[in-house]
């Protein structure tokens, strides 16, 4: 990517903040678009260093302004596509905004590409669009199953990419990251709602939701590196218009994972299920497994980190940022 003009929608968020940091190291002029407020906050942007930050070019703005996105993608040769709302309990409660954002600003992106020429874009979508496994591991052509309002936007959303592609010859394609983890992520998410309660003292008990279902959880910088790589593809390699799924291939259960944060924060607090954390019955997602064989074949990825090295790396991150107080008080789930 060095020398390469990049833009990146989300670049504030966990993975994004994450991207735009190794992009930066490669030598990539980076364009970072985070959504606008009337703070100037950039969000986890604020957790790189100095030299990475001003290396970098904010952008405040959303997804959702056609006129912005045509602007701000002049001259750029990769898109990288990850913002979005995404936080599934939420979207129970306001589904037209998950909408607007997820699938509306996902047609100004793809519009915006096509006006300017962009010569590639990744579109980030979700291990959420396959529902329930209906076959493990999941594969490109496993049926889309929208399980929520956030999954049937993500569909959406792919489904328009792949329009594009086949109406414009939009050069675009979709990485399928399944459950990605580590330092930066919202507790709304289950892996950091656990370690910040286990590591907080005013937490007395760990609250959860459905501790049965199975996750393919991959380290947030194996995901980066799947980004990259498709980026990077020859476009003789690639497929334009299709998905390629980004997971270990290894699933573990959320109370499996959660007994492993404990074993590593040699924790003793006892578990309860809170209610208001449970999906509805017939939207939760029991297990989620990926095939990578596509993506490893095309760019000869695989995740590097194992869940037991990943989980200690971003346990180690939340006790620094206890140790600097840096953590919201009291713990609060919020949806």
């Amino acid at each position: 990517m060095k020398n390469k003009n990049v833009l990146i929608t989300g670049a504030e968020g966990f993975i994004g903040s994450h991207l735009c940091e190794v992009l930066v190291k490669t030598g990539a002029n980076v364009k970072a678009l985070v959504l606008y407020n009337s703070y100037s906050d950039i969000g986890w942007l604020n957790d790189l260093n100095k030299k990475s930050l001003d290396s970098i070019e904010i952008i405040f703005g959303d997804i959702r302004d056609q006129n912005l996105m045509i602007d701000i993608t002049k001259r750029i040769d990769t898109i990288f596509h990850l913002a979005a709302l995404i936080a599934i309990p939420y979207s129970y409660k306001a589904p037209k905004s998950y909408i607007d954002t997820n699938v509306l600003g996902t047609l100004n992106v793809l519009q915006a590409s096509n006006i300017n020429s962009v010569k590639r874009l990744i579109s980030t979508s979700t291990s959420e669009v396959y529902g329930s496994a209906i076959y493990t591991p999941i594969d490109e052509d496993h049926k889309l199953q929208a399980q929520s309002p956030y999954s049937a936007s993500k569909i959406a959303a792919d489904h328009l990419l792949e329009s594009f592609v086949k109406s414009f010859n939009t050069p675009a394609v979709i990485l399928r990251p399944f459950n990605t983890y580590g330092p930066r992520q919202s507790e709304r998410a289950v892996i950091p709602t656990i370690i910040r309660q286990v590591l907080d003292n005013n937490c007395k008990v760990i609250k959860t939701g459905d501790l049965s279902p199975k996750r393919d959880f991959n380290y947030v910088l194996d995901t980066v590196d799947a980004f990259i790589k498709l980026a990077e593809l020859s476009s003789n390699d690639i497929v334009f218009g299709s998905s390629y799924n980004a997971g270990s291939g290894k699933a573990i259960s959320i109370e499996k994972t959660l007994q492993l944060i404990k074993k590593i924060t040699n924790s003793d607090k006892k578990v309860i299920q809170d209610k208001n954390r449970l999906r509805p019955k017939k939207s939760e997602v029991n297990h989620l497994i990926a095939s990578s064989t596509k993506i490893h074949k095309s760019t000869n990825w695989l995740p590097k980190t194992n869940i037991e090295v990943g989980l200690e790396k971003t346990i180690s991150w939340w006790e620094k940022r206890f140790k600097e107080k840096k953590i919201n008080n009291p713990s609060k789930y919020y949806i």
